[in-house]
Order: C-alpha cells, then sequence, then structure tokens
C-alpha cells in the first residue's frame, strides 16, 4: 500500500490542484502560438521588409539556439526563485518581446526579437514539471504530465486557423500585437493565482494533506523557515545529475523531441513537395497527426497511473508508453511505400501519436533526479530535448537537399530507435 492509499481523497468538487494543471495548460498553449506566429507572419513579413531567404532561415533558427543555451541557467534561477516568479517573468517577457515584433521593420530587429522569445521561454518546461511535482501526489502525476503535455499538440492543431484568420483580417502586425497581448495579461492571471501548495490560500487543508502524503515534493518546512532551495554547479551535483539512469532519460528526450521536430518544421514541406498535395489539403491533413499525438499524450498519461495503481513496478508503469511510443514512431518510414494520401497519414498519425505516448517523460525527471536539483536536472533534460530542434531540420535539409524525403523518414526513424534503445537498456530499472 502506498502513501496515497493511507489517506483518503479530499471531499467535495473544488480542487486547486486541478486548477494549477488547468493554468499550466493554458500556459504551454500561449507558448507555442508564440513560437509559430513569425511562420504564419513570414510570407508577408519577407516581402514587407525585404528578407531573403537565409534571412528568414536565421529567423526561424534563432528560437532554438538561444532556448537552447539557456536550459540550465534557466534550470538554477527555477530552483532559486520558483516557479511562480521565474514564469510570470519568463510569460511577461516572451509576450513582450512579441507584441514588439509588430513594429519591427529590418532583419536585426526581427532576430534580435526572436532571441528574445527564445531567452524567455527557456525556463518553460523546468518550470511546468516543478509546478505539478509540487501540486500532485505520484500516483497522479502521470495524467497531469499527461495533459498538460498534451498541450503543445492540442495547441498546435487548434490555434492554426484562429492564427491564420487573426493575420488575415488585421495582418502580420496586428498577429504580433493580439498574440502578445494575449500573454502580457495571461502573465499576470498566473501570477495572482498560482502558488507552491503550503502558501496557497485557495487549497483546503484536505487536499494539502492529501498531495502531501502522495509524495508531491513539499517544502513546509523549508518555506516556513524562509530557506530557498541552493542549485549550483559542484563536482558533486553533476555527479548526481549524470548518473547512468539521467543520461538514459536525456538521451531519450533527444530522440522524443526529434520526431516533434521533424512534424513542426518539415513536414507540410513534405506533404506538398515530396507527395504532391496542395496547400489547401495540406492544411487539412496536416493538423491529423498532431490530434493523434493528442490523443496518444492524454491516453499515456492515465494509462501509466492506471498501470501504478494497479501494482505494478514504478519500472513498468512509468516506462511502457515510453518504450511503446517510441517504437510506434518506427511506423513514419511506412510512408515511404505509398503515395496514397490516406495511407501516407495514416503513417504519420500513427508515428506521432507513438510520440505522443513517449510525451510523459518528464515524469522521470521528478522520479531520479536529487530532489533540490529539480528544475537544474530539468533544465539539463530539456536542454536534450531543444538541441533536436537545432540538429534535426539541419540534417532533414541536408537529407532532402535531392528532394527526396525517403532518407529523412530513416533517419526520424533511427533517433526513435535510439531512443527507445536507451530507456530499455540505459535507464533500466526504476526501481533499483
Amino acid at each position: 500500500m502506498n502513501a496515497t492509499e493511507k489517506i483518503s481523497k479530499p471531499q467535495g468538487k473544488f480542487k486547486m490542484r486541478y486548477v494549477i494543471l488547468a493554468l499550466v495548460f493554458v500556459n504551454i498553449v500561449i507558448n507555442y502560438m508564440d513560437r509559430t506566429n513569425v511562420s504564419i507572419a513570414m510570407p508577408e513579413l519577407a516581402k514587407e521588409i525585404g528578407l531573403t531567404t537565409v534571412e528568414q532561415g536565421l529567423i526561424f533558427s534563432a528560437f532554438g539556439w538561444i532556448y537552447a543555451a539557456m536550459q540550465v541557467p534557466g534550470g538554477i534561477m527555477l530552483d532559486k526563485f520558483g516557479s511562480r516568479i521565474m514564469y510570470f517573468i519568463s510569460l511577461f517577457g516572451w509576450s513582450l518581446m512579441t507584441l514588439f515584433q509588430s513594429g519591427i521593420s529590418s532583419f536585426a530587429q526581427l532576430l534580435g526579437l526572436r532571441l528574445g522569445v527564445g531567452f524567455f521561454e527557456s525556463p518553460v518546461m523546468p518550470a511546468n514539471n516543478r509546478a505539478i511535482s509540487y501540486w500532485f501526489p505520484e500516483n497522479e502525476r502521470g495524467t497531469a504530465i499527461g495533459i498538460y503535455s498534451s498541450a503543445q499538440f492540442l495547441g498546435l492543431a487548434v490555434s492554426m486557423p484562429i492564427l491564420y484568420s487573426i493575420h488575415n483580417t488585421v495582418g502580420w502586425r496586428g498577429l504580433f500585437i493580439i498574440t502578445g497581448v494575449v500573454g502580457i495579461i495571461w502573465a499576470f492571471v498566473w501570477y495572482v493565482i498560482y502558488s507552491d501548495p503550503a502558501k496557497n490560500k485557495w487549497v483546503s487543508q484536505a487536499e494539502l494533506d492529501y498531495i502531501k502524503a502522495g509524495g508531491a515534493i513539499f517544502e513546509e518546512e523549508q518555506v516556513a523557515k524562509g530557506e530557498k532551495a541552493k542549485s549550483k554547479l559542484t563536482k558533486e551535483n553533476l555527479r548526481q545529475l549524470f548518473t547512468k539512469k539521467l543520461i538514459g532519460i536525456y538521451v531519450g528526450q533527444f530522440a522524443i523531441s526529434g520526431t516533434f521536430w521533424f512534424f513542426l518544421t518539415w513536414f507540410p514541406s513534405y506533404l506538398t513537395e515530396e507527395k504532391g498535395l496542395s496547400l489547401a489539403k495540406t492544411g487539412f491533413l496536416s493538423s491529423i497527426p498532431y490530434l493523434a499525438a493528442f490523443v496518444g499524450v492524454i491516453f499515456a498519461g492515465y494509462a501509466s497511473d492506471h498501470l501504478t495503481k494497479r501494482g505494478f513496478s514504478k519500472s513498468m508503469s512509468r516506462k511502457i508508453p515510453v518504450i511503446v511510443g517510441l517504437l510506434l514512431t518506427l511506423l513514419i518510414m511506412g510512408a515511404n511505400y505509398t503515395s496514397n494520401p490516406t495511407l501516407i497519414i495514416l503513417f504519420m498519425s500513427i508515428a506521432f501519436f507513438g510520440n505522443g505516448l513517449a510525451t510523459i517523460t518528464w515524469v522521470f525527471v521528478t522520479l531520479l533526479a536529487p530532489k533540490d536539483l529539480l528544475g537544474l536536472a530539468g533544465g539539463i533534460f530539456n536542454l536534450c530535448g531543444a538541441l533536436s530542434s537545432i540538429v534535426i531540420p539541419i540534417v532533414i535539409g541536408f537529407l532532402v537537399a535531392g528532394g527526396n524525403f525517403s532518407y529523412a523518414l530513416v533517419f526520424v526513424a533511427a533517433i526513435a530507435l535510439v531512443g527507445a534503445c536507451s530507456y530499455i537498456f540505459v535507464v533500466g530499472d526504476l526501481d533499483k
């Protein structure tokens, strides 16, 4: 019997941890909205201020470079200041950068602001994981992580037509203004509502006891004493952050993110250039794999927690969805053997469904990382995922230089296979 089974769930309909989960979900939707709005604005924007295709490529890549570089520093700051303050600064900052993009008139201005967006967004994913780790007991954490992770897929599937509609109505400058203002307003909503459980004025004592007994990270005594987590890059900390199991999940995160960045960058071009589909049809078809990934990540969280409650070991219940998901991604290669649009989307959707299944990996950071280094470990973990945003698009660009995407799909599948092997052989048994 685990800790959560020794105490009954708090009675009543209102549960503050679900409000926190909803806040995190919206945060991620806004986050990905501001990552992709520049791609929608680019055709008209490039003509107006005279950007070459090389300059456009630099603009697209600017986010990934600074975002990856700031993961470890962002994790350190998160451990020091916590999710409430860091998320407010992050959300307000990247939204302000987005708003300022509405006034640009040169390549240098836009490049600098996109670097700014990447800089301010760098603590986001570790901050999400920290908030959920503080608010959810262990046997509910897989579902919670699954729900908030799904926001990136659902957000992209749903927000794209909305963003196109805004662009078509008020132009690219108006698009940046509206998306920037939305983020700034939401930053204040987050700051007012969110705090760690021990300081939250809306959480009931019964719910507080429940999440504490269930294994949520709970620093009531440290909070009461005014102590702050100390997160420094000492030799001892580095040893703790680069154990065999943690290295395994770092490799796995690069592999999982690699598939995501294929869909985020090259997938529309694959449909139009490789398979000859019209732009109108591409816009509709490209949203289907995102919806499949959304279903996958929701199902993974539920399945993982269900297996935990049925008595399966942490190793089995947490790793099964990830390994199965990575292996399903291998089916992306099936699209190499057909020109039928329905079958192409089917293979792509199964692969991205698998990617969704595997996306609950943040739960491993909480399970394996030292509690006082959670933000820093999350920063390293997310850095490995962010590196794929740089490596994957560039490598695929070389592989498709001759106009054939076949090797690109094999490359994506091979990276996924490496990720599966990492979880099977390097991460190994979580219960040891």
